[in-house]
């Protein structure tokens, strides 16, 4: 029998893991100016620059198509030296809708994949252009998929407690990871949480991520997508913690135990009424300052829904046990201040209760995963539901 971790020993498990590494890479090719003859310095560095560029280039080999969307194509790829050694290739479309026609889904993908190193983080192995100037980023070759083609599939795959219990400790030490770098995810979803041959599970698409901002500077609220967007983002709240992605977790963790996604809004608007049925309404009784945010409108006493009691909560959600549902709910939290947080999750006493969380070797797998890793990895954080989409003029202004 595996022994039981502790909650401190599963906070060390991923605190102690990689640290953060910042890979500098000398990708960006120097042009010549026309005007100008330029420096023997400035020749230099750009014929360095390419030489590095060619070399990282040349060590790898692009294989099949996987995937292609308007952002990305994405390719299954190899290192020439070891072709056993496989790697997903995504190629960034030139858009000249953007500055240096790059949008900034991708720089922020490679800043943040480049900055974290974690087993349950997606790894970015090489940047390099191809010879049309088209940005190539070499990922980690994840051929098993995304845990939404596990949940999305009762008929033919099963799995129990033990098995959401390991997948959800390994999103929980990837989020905290990321708290812990000061980097907020803001788009957590089960289809951006691929799998590794292994049966790691891997956060990924980083292309709405962002650092932790100063208290005093706005960011952005159409962040998430909006079934596992939090309600102060709902309420166009321009400042937020750590909270808003674990609330993502807990909508992912609902969804792991009802196997369909929980709260399904087709608006925003319709999206805050789910939340209102399923945790009870947003009031200054039990979220003080909630009526100060800009999107926020006081309900008709007689549209009012209290805060499920644990009754409930284990009605909807007890297959996961007491201590499970007390996570959940803990998750869920309508208060961002009062929601658990990161390292609050992984202390918790649900992991060391029974049953422990299954092996990753033993997970439940599903075949056609190669196609579904194309698939996720060709979109980007600005492909939300149409009428759920990022205002491209709040993000530039409020990032």
């Amino acid at each position: 029998m595996a022994m039981a971790l502790s909650p401190a020993q599963y906070i060390a498990a991923s605190a102690n893991d990689k640290a953060v590494v910042a890979k500098a890479k000398a990708l960006t090719i120097l042009s010549n100016n026309a005007n100008s003859k330029p420096s023997t310095t400035t020749t230099a560095t750009a014929d360095l620059s390419e030489q590095l560029n060619e070399e990282t280039r040349n060590r790898y080999e692009k294989g099949r198509k996987l995937g292609e969307g308007t952002y990305a194509v994405v390719f299954k790829g190899h290192l020439k030296s070891d072709p056993a050694s496989l790697v997903a290739i995504k190629k960034i479309k030139i858009n000249a809708n953007y500055k240096d026609g790059l949008a900034m889904d991708a720089i922020r993908e490679i800043k943040f994949l480049q900055e974290l190193s974690h087993p349950n983080i997606i790894a970015l192995h090489a940047v390099f252009t191809s010879k049309n100037l088209q940005l190539n980023l070499v990922l980690e070759f994840l051929p098993r998929g995304d845990l939404e083609m596990l949940i999305r599939d009762p008929k033919n795959v099963h799995y129990g407690l033990a098995d959401i219990k390991a997948w959800m400790v390994m999103l929980s030490r990837a989020v905290y990871f990321c708290h812990q770098n000061f980097v907020l995810h803001r788009d957590i979803k089960p289809n951006n949480l691929l799998i590794a041959e292994d049966g790691e599970v891997k956060l990924a698409d980083f292309g709405l991520a962002r650092s932790f901002a100063d208290p005093y500077e706005k960011m952005t609220f159409e962040v998430i997508t909006r079934w596992y967007r939090p309600p102060e983002l709902l309420y166009k709240a321009r400042h937020y913690s750590g909270a808003i992605d674990v609330w993502s977790v807990g909508t992912v963790f609902a969804e792991l135990i009802l196997r369909k996604p929980w709260m399904t809004g087709t608006t925003d608007i319709d999206q805050i009424d789910h939340i209102c049925q399923n945790c009870g309404t947003p009031l200054e009784e039990n979220w003080p300052g909630v009526s100060k945010l800009d999107n926020y409108v006081p309900p008709a006493p007689s549209a009012i829904h209290p805060i499920p009691n644990k009754a409930t909560w284990l009605g909807n959600f007890g297959t996961v046990g007491p201590q499970g549902v007390d996570l959940l709910r803990r998750m869920v939290t309508l208060d961002p201040s009062k929601r658990i947080t990161a390292r609050g999750v992984l202390e918790h006493e649900w992991w060391i209760s029974d049953p422990r969380p299954t092996k990753k070797e033993q997970l439940p797998k599903k075949g056609g995963g190669e196609e579904k890793m194309g698939e996720d990895l060709k979109r980007t954080g600005r492909d939300f539901e149409a009428d759920g989409r990022v205002d491209k003029v709040a993000r530039k202004l409020f990032p």
